[in-house]
């Protein structure tokens, strides 16, 4: 099948250069003019996606070719892009930085989707040099497509005017210019930006970035730029979704965040119905078949966790009986029998898994991994391989035999890891479904089996 998308990729030279900022107010902006906008993030991350869905009042969804096959994601771009009238991708690091061989870097989603590159470029301090630069990512890879630049954190008409000159004499559009202002800034945390669960303040901000991008872009020439687009050609879709075999609880609230909503939809397709849930709040689970916590910030409700002594109690009956549960990162960690905040506090968490987990101020773990089951698991047999990625400043110390083998992709660094008890299974690994999806299958068949 044809479909015809239009969309642009944001990027950048490097972190920190904007591009999140720049990204959600077009976003905004673009919504604010009436368009229907769907957003897609490079890479795993999971927080950036919480403020494009602020801005643009729809999911945002995900685009890694380590974690998903490189022939799906056009599937998936198209499939989550329809209905809308643009597509916006904002990047990761620098435009072409990525995994080994550049793996799920910016500019590999950008030529497999066939989409124009906008740049963004700090250009504090710098005057012609930007140009260099410009010149430089322009040239490094000419399959890229970068369409023109965007000036960022300006500091005068002058400092504009020796950039636009500059630009000028390297034939490189200008596609915007904003001044410094640290009031569009988002706040940070220990994992980056704050998520957005805990940010419905930040509405005000995010507004705000619209109203600066729509003064200082050239949305016109954007949209221009990102109608000449080619159609995307994708295999046609099969609609085969699996009768209603069993339903999963899925811990939602402020302290259990990270999903993507892509990885969620294949459980569904396979025959789960997913029952959101909160750990912070409810004192009862859902009625359901089997479980799966998430990753986020526990350590940051760590006394909210332990105060909800029924929901824990909960958890664990349904651990004793046999219920598939699956946990990843802050998931696992609420699984495990304490944690230790960045204050060195401990507090009580779900006893289910044997260890515990403690904040360090050092990131422990960053980056893909390959991970292969050492035991039959309600995710699948023994020798399984998974491919997901790790990001925590947890250290979990953990007795028994570990359920992983992991193998860090950036060094080949290999180590056991996570935590297994009867049917229940976590480690510090994030996966997408869309990935494996005969791991989610795998899933969804143990919950059944156990309702049975």
């Amino acid at each position: 099948m044809r479909y015809s998308i239009p969309r642009l990729v944001i990027a950048a030279t490097q972190s920190g250069s904007g591009k999140t900022t720049i990204a959600t107010g077009l976003l905004s902006a673009l919504r604010e003019q009436g368009l229907v906008v769907q957003s897609f993030k490079v890479g795993p991350d999971y927080i950036d996606p919480g403020y494009h869905a602020m801005a643009s009042g729809r999911p945002a969804h995900n685009l890694d070719s380590w974690l998903v096959p490189r022939a799906t994601l056009p599937e998936l771009f198209a499939a989550e892009s329809e209905g809308a009238d643009i597509a916006v991708i904002e990047g990761v690091m620098g435009l072409y930085d990525g995994g080994r061989e550049g793996i799920s870097s910016t500019a590999e989603i950008a030529k497999l989707l066939q989409a124009p590159v906008v740049l963004v470029l700090d250009v504090k301090s710098m005057g012609a040099s930007a140009a260099a630069i410009a010149k430089g990512f322009r040239d490094y890879d000419p399959e890229v497509n970068l369409a023109g630049v965007i000036l960022n954190r300006l500091g005068s008409k002058t400092h504009e005017a020796m950039l636009r000159e500059a630009m000028r004499e390297i034939d490189m559009p200008i596609l915007g210019a904003l001044r410094r202002d640290d009031s569009l800034h988002m706040p940070e945390r220990h994992l980056g930006l704050l998520p957005a669960a805990e940010n419905e303040q930040e509405q005000q901000t995010i507004d705000s970035m619209g109203a600066a991008v729509a003064k200082s872009l050239d949305i016109e020439a954007i949209l221009h730029i990102a109608c000449l687009t080619d159609d995307i050609e994708v295999p046609e879709r099969e609609n085969r979704q699996a009768a209603k075999k069993c339903r999963i609880g899925i811990a939602k609230d402020e302290a259990f965040s990270f999903y993507y909503p892509a990885s969620l939809q294949v459980l569904e397709y396979m025959g789960a119905e997913l029952v959101p849930f909160s750990p912070l709040r409810d004192k009862q689970m859902p009625d359901v078949d089997g479980l799966i916590l998430g990753g986020g910030f526990p350590e940051m409700f760590a006394a909210k966790l332990q105060e909800n002594e029924k929901m824990r109690e909960a958890i664990r009956q349904a651990a004793a009986a046999g219920m598939p549960i699956y946990a990843e990162c802050g998931g696992y960690m609420y699984l495990l029998s304490s944690l230790r905040d960045f204050e060195g506090h401990d507090f009580a968490m779900c006893q289910v898994l044997p260890g515990k987990a403690a904040m360090t101020r050092k990131l422990q773990m960053g980056g893909y991994v390959e991970a292969e089951l050492q035991q039959d698991t309600i995710l699948g047999p023994k020798g399984t391989t998974l491919r997901g990625h790790e990001f925590h400043f947890s250290e979990d110390e953990v007795t028994g035999a570990r359920p992983f083998c992991f193998r860090r992709m950036r060094n080949g660094e290999t180590y056991e890891a996570g935590a297994a008890s009867g049917n229940v299974l976590g480690s510090y690994l994030h996966l997408h479904f869309a990935g494996c999806p005969e791991v989610a299958r795998h899933f969804v068949e143990a919950a059944a089996s156990w309702a049975k």
